[in-house]
């Protein structure tokens, strides 16, 4: 009994320190720290219908309840998860699983798997694409786009678009972008005639990886090393380049307040950008933590969520491993 008062006493304490966390300009902040299991990760999505936060891990996806932070550190299986996100009205969630070149779905309350999908090699990121209704897999490994039809669980096409991919932003009107990461480009994609309509080259961009669209100024904005490019969706164009820190990963939109959220993970920071008038400006630096570098978002109550862990840098300087006992959800707010 003493024991459970002190884990509390501590968990209250460490919400009382992560709420006095200093806001910026914006008034974001974080706002809350979840403890959650050993391992590595890639994206993160937020799930409405349940108030949750999906991880995908290495060998499974992590699910976090908001409501009561309850941490189910093995929802769902996964060889090397990339993504996980709700599908189908949130009745099943949908992982990609980079080493065993499938998307699986699973039933969103249960985790019980219902179908695996072949796609091409290394599947990454993920979206649903409005106009069709088909779930597009980027295979980053393989240069391809997967066609998916999540609602019979079964592989409809594929589109060839060459490079690394990594994330996609959709218009909802049939076309789709790509980041393509070793050739640092937007591919550009119409889903219903299934081929690369334009490429748009990114000036002074190094390596992009997330990427969203705003709709209402009809711009994407796509995370690159150390800066993000603000681009034309129509032309191309690059209209602003904002510079950000260090390893971002991902970059989320909230249509409804006309902002963009970019974390970068070496820095260990949250930029902030307010998107209007067909521009982009930087309102805010948010102080997150190192190695917090992809993100989820809940538009409703203007929450981000930061998966991160600390490390320490091996001697022979190769890729380190988590330190046990670090991994956390940031939950960063107002």
């Amino acid at each position: 009994m003493a024991t459970a008062r002190l884990v509390l006493l501590c968990a209250a304490a460490a919400i009382a320190i992560a709420s006095a966390a200093q806001a910026g300009p914006s008034g974001y902040h974080i706002t809350d720290r979840i403890a959650g299991p050993d391992g590595g990760w890639d994206y993160a999505s937020y799930d409405a219908s349940r108030d949750r936060v999906l991880v995908a891990r290495t060998a499974s996806v992590t699910a976090v309840d908001l409501k009561t932070r309850a941490v189910n550190p093995a929802f769902a299986t996964a060889a090397s998860g990339h993504a996980a996100f709700p599908v189908n009205g949130g009745k099943e969630v949908a992982i990609t699983n980079g080493s065993a070149n499938t998307v699986t779905f699973v039933d969103a309350a249960t985790g019980a798997l219902l179908a695996t999908v072949a796609t091409g090699n290394g599947p990454d990121d993920a979206v649903i694409e409005p106009k069709t209704g088909l779930l597009l897999v980027m295979d980053h490994k393989g240069g391809t786009v997967t066609l998916v039809d999540a609602k019979t669980h079964t592989a409809v096409g594929t589109i060839a678009v060459g490079g690394t991919l990594e994330a996609a932003a959709v218009d909802g009107k049939g076309r789709v972008f790509v980041n393509v990461e070793d050739k640092n480009q937007i591919a550009v994609l119409n889903i219903p005639g299934r081929k690369v309509t334009a490429r748009y080259e990114l000036a002074g961009c190094e390596g992009p990886t997330g990427i969203a669209y705003a709709a209402s100024d009809k711009l994407l904005i796509s995370s690159c090393d150390g800066v993000a490019e603000v681009v034309a969706a129509d032309t191309g164009k690059v209209v602003r380049q904002i510079k950000i820190g260090d390893g971002a990963d991902g970059v989320a939109y909230d249509a409804g307040r006309h902002l963009a959220f970019i974390p970068a993970g070496m820095a260990g920071t949250l930029s902030v950008i307010s998107v209007a008038h067909g521009d982009a400006t930087l309102i805010d630096t948010v102080t997150t933590q190192k190695r917090a570098r992809t993100l989820a978002l809940d538009t409703v109550r203007s929450r981000v969520f930061l998966p991160v862990a600390k490390y320490v840098i091996p001697a022979d300087g190769g890729r380190p491993p988590p330190t046990p006992g670090t991994f956390e959800l940031l939950v960063v707010g107002k």
